[in-house]
């Protein structure tokens, strides 16, 4: 009898340490998206992917920031609805992207506080607590293997979104410490590595484009040790597997999924640690969580009941991207960015009127007639409309410093009525400035020396917007109406809710050369 049990207890030992090395051998998969600004029928696939695939390894979800806004989904409900379903999924780490700031602080805590899941930024600092806000990084297991997720946020927030990091007088309460993102980041892998990590995961908002604040993605791995690999977001690329050579001449991956839930990254670490990066095209995936699309249908149907009402029509279609998808309003002029612009000229009576192109979220592709919901979705931000008062020589300064960038397309490049100017691409220089004479209906040189009245959003003028060029420019009308109340009052009341063929193309009033 004895001999009996002690062969039962040695077959359990065996089938116990079986069961162990099939568990460590599973491999580890790591789902990742960024940039779905408020595409929220992404998350029901997302969910189903995953559980598909817990069935056979070990799976993680990341987000890589701006997922609270950029659609009519997220302005209406300031975000609500999208953490809605980030929360029903759940992540295992989530990174800020720049549009998270867009409600301001408090508005981002209240939503992020719901979020089930660790926010990790090493460089998001609170000025008055001397401390981070968030933790730098998160230590997730899987089998026998640590991971650790290590977050960064792009910090042209401070610029971009200025008024969220500012208090009422204009100080500065929070810093994304933009002098030193690598040497923090740094400091976080040493970290996760000391507590025992086996690898480490860049969850990042840099982007992909070089900026004078070296912060971009590529330059965080050229001046890092110790990361294996880079899931990125903010430039909205499309990007399998780049190679990045990091400190020491090791070549690490950066990896990009594009925006509103185009593709899902899938990061599949093998058990002897190979690591591959795939994308899945949205349209390709066939799982869905039935709880998650189910929530999802509930907020449809709320929204719907919300944006249905027809607010005009439109013989033209309103773009901001060409056919190829390539964000043509912000490298050149665009139809909605001269509609836009007329709006916020002609009600409020000012010679010139600019806004900065990733204002404008979404294009309107369709024609006839045209919802609430499809208008807040083109301008679904809480910005209020002002006039300042600036001298024409201070306009010539902001548009060479709007087109510094060009070709890469750049969200603060200008959309105008009331102006014309010519931008040339091989050396950055604007020619032949021209204002609109009012009275003439002409356009005349601009006269440096002239004080003229521009009609923007108040985040153009004090916030941040345009690169802040016409900061110190005196206010001398706040209208208290958003922007996009704004542009529904110009297309109902000035145009009769009718938008015509004077704006089925763009009028020729930025020409771009090489």
């Amino acid at each position: 009898m004895k001999r009996i049990l002690s062969i039962s207890m040695l077959a359990c030992i065996l089938m116990v340490c079986a069961v162990q090395k099939s568990f460590a051998q599973k491999s580890i998969v790591i789902l990742y998206e960024n940039d779905v600004h408020c595409a929220v029928d992404g998350y029901a696939k997302l969910a189903g992917l995953r559980d598909a695939i817990a069935d056979t390894a070990y799976v993680a979800l990341v987000s890589n920031g701006d997922y609270v806004q950029g659609m009519t989904v997220g302005a209406i409900s300031k975000g609500q609805y999208v953490v809605d379903l980030m929360r029903a999924l759940p992540y295992d780490a989530i990174t800020l992207g720049n549009h998270e700031y867009d409600y301001g602080m408090e508005r981002m805590f209240q939503l992020l506080r719901q979020v089930p899941a660790p926010i990790v930024c090493a460089n998001l600092y609170d000025v008055k607590l001397e401390r981070t806000v968030f933790a730098p990084y998160v230590m997730r297991r899987f089998g026998d293997k640590r991971i650790a997720f290590v977050g960064a946020s792009t910090p042209t927030s401070m610029e971009t979104e200025a008024y969220a990091f500012r208090d009422d007088e204009g100080n500065i309460i929070y810093d994304l410490q933009i002098d030193d993102i690598p040497a923090l980041v740094q400091k976080a892998v040493d970290e996760a590595r000391r507590a025992g990590a086996d690898y480490v995961i860049l969850d990042s908002h840099l982007g992909e484009e070089p900026t004078d604040r070296n912060s971009d993605s590529h330059f965080v791995v050229a001046n890092t040790t110790g990361i294996d690999i880079v899931l990125d977001g903010h430039s909205h690329a499309v990007i399998v597997a780049d190679t990045v050579l990091n400190k020491v001449g090791k070549p690490i991956v950066v990896s990009q999924t594009g925006t509103k839930f185009a593709n899902i990254g899938k990061l599949v670490i093998s058990p002897d640690g190979k690591m591959t990066t795939e994308l899945i095209p949205l349209d390709q995936v066939t799982e869905k969580d039935a709880y998650v699309a189910q929530l999802t249908d509930s907020i449809h149907a709320i929204l719907d009941a919300q944006t249905s009402r027809v607010i005009c029509q439109s013989e033209v279609p309103l773009r901001i991207l060409d056919d190829e998808g390539r964000e043509i309003a912000r490298m050149g002029e665009a139809n909605a960015g001269d509609l836009v612009t007329d709006a916020y000229r002609h009600i409020t009576g000012a010679d010139i009127a600019v806004l900065n192109s990733g204002s404008i979220r979404n294009e309107v592709k369709k024609t006839g007639d045209l919802t609430y919901g499809d208008l807040l979705s083109l301008l679904p931000y809480d910005n209020y409309i002002v006039v300042a008062e600036v001298k024409g020589s201070t306009l010539i300064k902001m548009l060479e410093k709007l087109v510094s960038f060009l070709p890469t397309p750049d969200g603060q490049f200008p959309q105008v009525s009331g102006m014309k100017f010519t931008a040339k691409v091989s050396d950055h220089s604007v020619s032949g400035v021209q204002v609109l004479n009012g009275a003439t209906q002409h356009y005349e040189p601009i006269n440096p020396d002239r004080t003229y009245t521009v009609a923007t959003t108040k985040y153009c003028v004090t916030d941040g917007g345009l690169y802040n060029t016409l900061q110190g420019c005196p206010i001398v009308l706040e209208t208290k109406k958003t922007y996009f109340d704004v542009f529904v009052e110009y297309v109902t009341d000035r145009l009769g809710g009718h938008i015509g063929q004077e704006y089925a193309k763009p009028q020729g009033r930025i020409t771009v050369i090489k």
